[in-house]
């Protein structure tokens, strides 16, 4: 159900033209809905699956392109990156075995990618975030070359003013900031298709709105991103906050992100959501404008509404309302984007009958929710079970506090039941994928709880990195048996391939929670800190925060053997006793080619910079679990 529209066009005068014309294929759109154009009375699913091309080291493989020419065009798409990939799957009608049909359909699709991955040396893997990205993957050399995307990083990026900044706190806390739009790329979906009819699009759309929080609390798979332990389901914060154009402001002004849930119920129809979006937000970029959709009217012909749907595909609400044709007869869907990729096909269809099931059957069942609940509390759960999955409590309806996994087990599942048996599934087709669910949700053991018991099973053993290309190898050769996350067994540090395999750059290993001293600062100071940390090398930067010395635990020593002639007092600076002109590595630097820097120079750490900021250090220390591993596999060689 996936559609690429092409827009190129950032000149003012072009953005304008274009505005007008979105607002054409509104009206046009509004008279539809009035005339009853829209289809009614059918149900189709769809889905668009989103995916990662790894490497035999498990890192991010810059291949897409070269795959895309062996698979020879749709339904296989490009995304963002150069090591991503999408697969549109074709639209089913909500009957039948229709699940297990798309469940094929995937696992079709996904084989054909891998084998056109495998012959340029890749794999193929489903995850909401990959585990081995770093940020240095993440530079404009790696988006893929279609016009598209580099119009949307220079419309962002005009917009937002400046540097894209992430903060986010889990168990672990994460601050960065990066020029451009890839950040974007760190995400992949699992995106679901529901067609809806015009008069019953409120209720069923802020069912969606409803059931969302539940549905993401039981399918989160995205707990890591650049090593850090985030939120149960990262890619919710990340996905703000790396499209976000806003700029800080010192006034108590509310601006809404473009990346959103929303900000209240729907009353009407469909149109209120388009109309509300182009309210609030600039038209980033134009497009062609091949039609007059007021001409097609009269002449009884369809219009695709092209502007329409471009301006709709910068605005990325988490269940977006989506106008289509299909078999000639226009129609409306609510596409739920909230669902991470993986962990295996199986537990993303069973996620996609979870969801389905629940807006048809809990409408139903509660009728429309505009009626029973405040949407702040809806908005409010959504970002709760992103932040803790399964552990989250949530406001439910009348405003009472629920258990999100008894919420599920006792009272949504027999609802999405019934809501799909309804639609015409046939029961054993819908209770092979909710049953999938409720082990899932009766275990714990969702994608994330997987990725996080995996790492409790390896902690102390192997270096960071080696843990990162465990949990992705892991991930991989569980989803290759086809099997559920509740029955995943924790990965082992071996499956992620050894040393050599896994340990090729420094930003995948380098100590990134820094101690730095500034130059003026007191030696006492400086020793009393090294003492208590337990370290042997401290960064000296100066008062803008750029390096300009390493001081060492030699240099204290030597300071204090000779302190009867520097100044009295202790009031002697660090940079009187610092090594200046310190050798430095980058993050794209090799491991080899780093040890061998140590070796040849004398020196027991090197600072990591970044477009000249200093973001790690590695030290002597850190290469020995890795000198270790490279002996092991060296031994076994012979």
């Amino acid at each position: 159900m996936g559609r690429q529209i092409e827009y190129s066009d950032l000149e003012p005068g072009a953005i304008r033209s274009f505005t007008s014309a979105v607002l054409n294929d509104l009206r046009a759109l509004e008279q539809m809905l009035r005339e009853e154009w829209i289809e009614e009375g059918v149900r189709r699913i769809g889905a668009e699956q989103e995916m990662f091309l790894v490497g035999e080291d498990w890192r991010p493989a810059s291949l897409a392109t070269r795959v895309l020419d062996r698979l020879g065009g749709p339904p296989f798409t490009t995304e963002l990156a150069l090591f991503n990939l999408e697969a549109n799957l074709d639209p089913l009608h909500l009957s039948g075995r229709c699940f297990s049909d798309l469940h094929a359909a995937l696992d079709g699709a996904i084989a054909e990618v891998s084998a056109a991955a495998a012959r340029e040396g890749a794999r193929v893997l489903l995850a909401g975030h990959l585990p081995t990205l770093v940020k240095s993957d993440l530079t404009l050399d790696q988006i893929t070359p279609v016009q598209r995307y580099y119009t949307l990083n220079e419309a962002l990026t005009r917009m937002r003013g400046g540097e894209y900044s992430l903060r986010m706190e889990g168990v672990d806390e994460l601050m960065l900031e990066h020029d451009s739009v890839m950040l974007e790329a760190c995400n992949a979906s699992f995106q679901v298709h529901l067609q809806v009819g015009v008069e019953e699009f409120p209720r069923l759309y802020n069912t969606a709105q409803l059931m969302v929080a539940p549905v993401l609390a039981a399918g989160v798979n995205s707990p890591l991103l650049f090593g850090r332990r985030l939120w149960a389901e990262t890619r919710i914060a990340l996905f703000q906050q790396s499209l976000d154009t806003r700029s800080g402001t010192p006034h108590l002004r509310e601006v809404s992100t473009r990346v959103r849930f929303g900000n209240r119920w729907v009353k009407e129809s469909i149109a209120e959501l388009f109309e509300e979006d182009l309210s609030q937000f600039k038209v980033l970029m134009a497009g062609p404008v091949r039609e007059d959709p007021f001409e097609l009217l009269r002449a009884g012909t369809v219009p695709s509404l092209d502007a329409l749907q471009l301006f709709n595909s910068t605005i990325y609400r988490w269940n977006r309302p989506c106008y289509g044709i299909s078999e000639g007869r226009p129609h409306l869907r609510i596409e739920c984007r909230v669902l991470p990729a993986g962990p295996s096909t199986l537990d993303e269809v069973a996620n996609a009958a979870f969801w389905i099931g629940l807006v048809l059957g809990a409408s139903e069942a509660f009728g429309d929710p505009a009626e029973r609940m405040d949407f702040r509390d809806v908005k409010s759960n959504f970002l709760a079970v992103a932040r803790s999955g399964l552990g989250s409590a949530v406001r439910w309806l009348e405003g009472g506090m629920a258990d999100v996994r008894s919420l599920i087990l006792i009272t949504l599942i027999p609802l999405a039941r019934t809501g799909l048996v309804r639609a015409g599934v046939e029961p054993d087709d819908a209770d092979r994928f909710l049953e999938v669910i409720e082990r899932r949700v009766s275990t714990g053991q969702t994608g994330s709880e997987w990725v996080h018991r995996s790492l409790a099973a390896m902690r102390g053993r192997g270096t960071r990195s080696g843990r990162l290309a465990a949990i992705t190898a892991g991930t991989y050769n569980r989803q290759q048996e086809g099997t559920a996350v509740d029955e995943w067994e924790p990965t082992e540090v071996s499956e992620g391939g050894g040393a050599t395999r896994s340990y090729r750059r420094v930003g995948q290993y380098m100590q990134t929670q820094l101690l730095t001293v500034d130059e003026n600062e007191s030696v006492d100071l400086v020793a009393f800190v090294m003492d208590r940390e337990k370290i042997r090398n401290m960064p000296v930067e100066d008062s803008e925060h750029r390096l300009v010395g390493v001081v060492s635990y030699r240099s204290i020593l030597r300071y204090v053997g000779g302190r009867d002639e520097l100044p009295a007092g202790g009031a002697t600076a660090v940079k009187e006793i610092m090594g200046r002109d310190p050798v430095t590595v980058t993050p794209e630097s090799s491991t080899l080619e780093a040890i061998r820097l140590m070796r040849d120079r004398g020196v027991a750490c090197l600072p990591v910079l970044d477009e000249g900021k200093l973001v790690g250090i590695v030290t002597d220390r850190d290469f020995m679990p890795i000198a270790y591993d490279l002996l092991e596999e060296r031994l076994a060689s012979e």
